[in-house]
This record gives C-alpha cells, structure tokens and sequence, in this order.
C-alpha cells in the first residue's frame, strides 16, 4: 500500500473506523446440528452469572451488615479521582462469593450489570484500585475495623455453652512476599509460607478471628498474644467452656495461659520420652475404659520436666485395622515399640495406636476422648477456607493485605454460612455446593417506569429445592422487618442468629427464654 506521494506503507495507519456499526437489530438464523435458530444481540441489556445474588444482598441489607461495615471502613482517599469504599468492598464481596483467590479475577465481575447496583455500588472497582485501596488502610486501624464486625457477626452466640477451637494452618507462597519464611510444612516442605493462626467456635463454623504471621512462626507460642487478646476481650460469662488444640498446644505456657483466666482446655500431648514411659506402663493395666468409637481410655495424673505441676492426663488407645498390621514388617519389629519410637505398640498380640491428652476438665475418660474428636471439624473449616474461599489467595508482596484479605474472607464466610444455615438450619453446607447451588443462576433485569423487575434462569438439578429455601429465608426477613420495626439492628442480628442456630439452640430466641416462633410470627 503507498500514500499519495508514492511512498510504500509497510503497516497500515491503524484499525479501521467503527462509528455507527452497531449489532444487527433483527434475528439472525444460523444453521447448527439441532437445525436453524435465531440469533439476536441484545447491548443493551442487564445481567448476571451470580442471579440468585439478589436474596443473599437482602439478607445483607435487613441485617444492616454491609450498610455497618462500609461505613466504619477506616480507607480514606486525597484524591478525587479514587473510587468509593462502597465500590471497593463491594468489589471484594463480589470476588470472594464468586470464588475467585486472585486480585486479576476481579476483571470477570465486570459484566455483571445486575449486583454492583443492587449493593450500592456505582460500578465494579479494578483489581488496581482494589490493591490500592487495601495498601493504604493502615494496619492497627484495620485490624480494629475487622475485629469489631468478626465479634458482630457471632457475640450474641458466645451468651449459650460453647467450646473454642485453636489451630494453625500454612498458606505456601510461591515470590518474595514479606515474612514467607520456611518453616513446618508437611505438604511442601521447603516451601516459604505464612501461618494462619486461626480461631473458631467449634461445630458452628465461625470463625472468630486470624493471626497472619511469618511462616517458620507456627508454634503455638506465637498465636497465645492474639488468642488471650480476643478472649480477655470477652465478659466472663461469654467466654469458652473449654479450649482445645493439637500437640502444638500441649505446653506449659499455653495451659498457665488457660488456668490464669479459669478457662478449662482439652490439650494433644506430644509423644516424649516420659509420656511414652506413660503408655508403656499403662498399656499393661486391665481397667481400660470404653471411650467409643473403638477407643479405650484411662485417666491418670502426669508432671512433666518442663510443668510446674502435676495436671490430668486421659491415655487412649484404639487397635489398628488389619490393613494397616500386615503393613508393617513384622510384628517381631512392632514388639520392639514398646521402647515406643513410633505411634504404635504390641500388647497381648494386639497392634495398638495411642493418644495422650492432657486436661483441666472433670468430665469422664469417653467424653474427653469425643471433645477431642470433635476438634477434627476444625481442619474441615480449613479445607474450605483455603480450597473453596480463596484464603490460599489474593496474596501480595506485603503481609499487611494478606491479612487484611484473610479477616475480610473470614468475615464473608461466616456472613454467607449464617445466611445458608437461614434456609437449610439442620447442617451446614460447603461453598463447593451451596454457592453453585444457592448464587449461580443467568439473570436479567428489565426497567418498567420505576419498576425494576429480574428473572433468573438456574439449571441446577436442585433448583426447585433451593428457591424453596431462598423463599423461605427472604419471607422470614420480611417477617422480621414487619413484626420487629421498632427493634435496634443488634436485637434483629440476635433473631436471625437465633433462627440460623435453631437446632443448636433449640428453637429458643438468643439471650431470653422466649421462642422463636413468638419472636417472628
């Protein structure tokens, strides 16, 4: 191609014009393998993968949750350009209920044209201004912020018995992110990480708050700090019946922490040469208890080197499957355990496997062994926090917002698990099938005059099931908002909790001794 003097262009000028060259208004009629169909583009138009969004943005605003939690948000901008906080958070509330763990998969919220606007919004924020704004919270004032709106979301549930879970799990990093140091990772090993020290209301699925450190800090030595912060933080009557934590927390710091405060624990030992002594001996006595599910148990009193003390200790023991037996080389080798070098001993032609637990409370040897049990649904909120809630994610060369994202994802996760538990109260249900089931959906919006109506299509093999339950819980917030109008937002929070927890509470209303079927009509 050459212009009008003759000189040859090797590249054209640039794309061509596209003013005025708009969809085709009529149909077209394409031919496929199921025959002729209509094809029609519709600019503009509003929709929206996340269609059935709108019921959780009304269990939102009825709570006065988001409303709260915007408007104590510590960010603050100079310039007058920077988007509104509502937008940012909003932004992240989208992103985390869509299941995305990177800042880059925001730009997929995009072409939702229906939620951003139902939650406030004026648009969807960048994943930039998202960074952005997360980078200049400063991070006392933000640990404040999310503290306050974690203790919102569960305090009135601390009034009933409760027990509290300990635990720590490792988030692998994969740059050079601030404080990812090596550290203990059975997974990876090698691998820089952070900790997350986490805390939650056991069996509820709460999550009470999370410590972000660096990743060769995983002891429990550095969760005490923040742990003994949030329980102090707690009036006396409100606090734990008891706390219970792995081997990481069978330590002499961790249980005078527990005794100062009167707080009972229920405490894994790690196998050191005096508690194997321990089992060694007790594995010849012939007073073991039935303590279920297969496992004995005896109760015994043990002062190690390090205690300053002597403490109650409940020894378990539970005969290993046969499987696991022809596993091993010989039981001549296993008969040698009894020197006890490995988590298995003979007695009696038996292979045995055995725990030690060390404890303040008086209960008996069977419920101590179940108390300890139950801790095991505290990996399952890790499960799901890490692989199905983006905790693994959203990860920055800072720790600051990897903190920020951790509390913020908490504080969504126990928000969508207290308005799942609305609609289904009798079990919990994972984000892997309750976001498909209870979010996703094609919705549309159409405006008539100042009308604004949306229809959502879900091809789910459930969907008859769960607007059933959306249903419910939208008609029981419409209840709430009729019968409770001259009610305080916190007296509404203790309702609704009420509701979400009916079977643990047995359908009783949260700090009285009135039903919930009087409370809401």
């Amino acid at each position: 191609m050459s212009d009008e003097k003759g000189m040859v262009q090797v590249h054209p000028q640039g794309e061509g014009k596209t003013e005025g060259i708009q969809p085709a208004e009529t149909a077209l009629s394409l031919d496929t393998f199921a025959g002729k169909v209509q094809f029609k583009w519709v600019p503009e138009a509003e929709v929206s993968s996340l269609g059935q969004m709108p019921f959780f943005i009304e269990f939102l605003k009825e709570s006065g949750l988001f409303e709260s939690w915007v408007e104590d948000c510590p960010l603050q901008y100079t310039s007058p350009n920077a988007p509104p906080k509502r937008d940012v958070l909003g932004t992240i509330l989208l992103s985390v209920l869509a299941g995305h763990w990177r800042y880059a998969h925001i730009s997929a919220l995009r072409g939702d044209g229906v939620n951003p606007e139902l939650l406030g919004m004026r648009k969807v924020a960048s994943e930039d201004s998202v960074r952005r704004a997360l980078s200049s919270l400063e991070e006392k004032a933000s640990g404040v912020w999310l503290k306050k709106h974690l203790k919102a979301s569960y305090e009135p549930l601390l009034e009933e018995a409760w027990a509290m879970d300990v635990d720590t799990t490792v988030k692998p990093l994969y740059g050079h992110q601030e404080d990812a140091k090596v550290g203990y990772n059975p997974q990876k090993p090698g691998r820089p990480s952070h900790a997350y020290h986490s805390y939650f209301i056991a069996n509820l699925r709460l999550v009470m708050d999370v410590d972000v450190q660096a990743g060769n800090q995983t002891a429990a030595s550095f969760a005490q700090p923040e742990l003994w912060s949030l329980l102090d933080g707690l009036p006396g009557s409100s606090r734990p019946r008891f706390v219970r934590g792995d081997c990481n927390w069978g330590n002499e710091r961790a249980m005078v922490g527990a005794e100062q405060r009167e707080i009972a624990y229920v405490f894994k030992l790690k196998q050191s040469a005096k508690v194997q002594q321990l089992i060694a001996k007790l594995f010849r006595n012939d007073q073991w208890e039935d303590a279920g599910q297969q496992w004995q148990g005896l109760s015994t009193k043990l002062q190690l080197s390090g205690w300053t003390q002597e403490r109650r200790v409940v020894v378990l023991r539970r005969p290993l499957r046969q499987g696991i037996v022809e596993e091993k080389k010989s039981k001549k080798k296993a008969a040698k355990q009894l020197s006890l070098d490995l988590p298995e001993a003979l007695y009696r032609g038996v292979l045995y496997e055995y725990a030690v637990l060390v404890t303040s409370l008086p209960d008996e040897v069977r419920t101590i062994a179940q108390h300890y049990r139950d801790r095991g649904d505290s990996e399952n909120n890790f499960d799901e926090l890490k692989n199905q809630w983006g905790w693994a994610g959203f990860t920055t060369q800072d720790r600051k917002r990897c903190q920020v994202m951790a509390r913020i994802t908490a504080l969504i996760y126990n928000w969508w698990n207290i308005f799942m538990r609305l609609g289904i109260p009798d079990q919990h249900a994972e984000a892997i099938t309750s976001r498909p089931l209870a979010l996703h959906g094609i919705a549309w919006r159409t405006r008539h005059g100042n009308q604004t109506k949306i229809e959502v299509t879900s091809t789910h093999s459930k969907a008859g099931v769960i607007a059933e339950a959306l249903t419910k819980v939208s008609g029981f917030l419409k209840r709430i908002k009729a019968t409770a109008e001259q009610l305080t937002q916190a007296v509404r929070w203790r309702l609704i909790l009420s509701a979400a927890f009916q079977y643990f509470l047995g359908g009783k209303v949260l700090g009285s001794t009135g039903r919930l079927t009087e409370a809401t009509g």
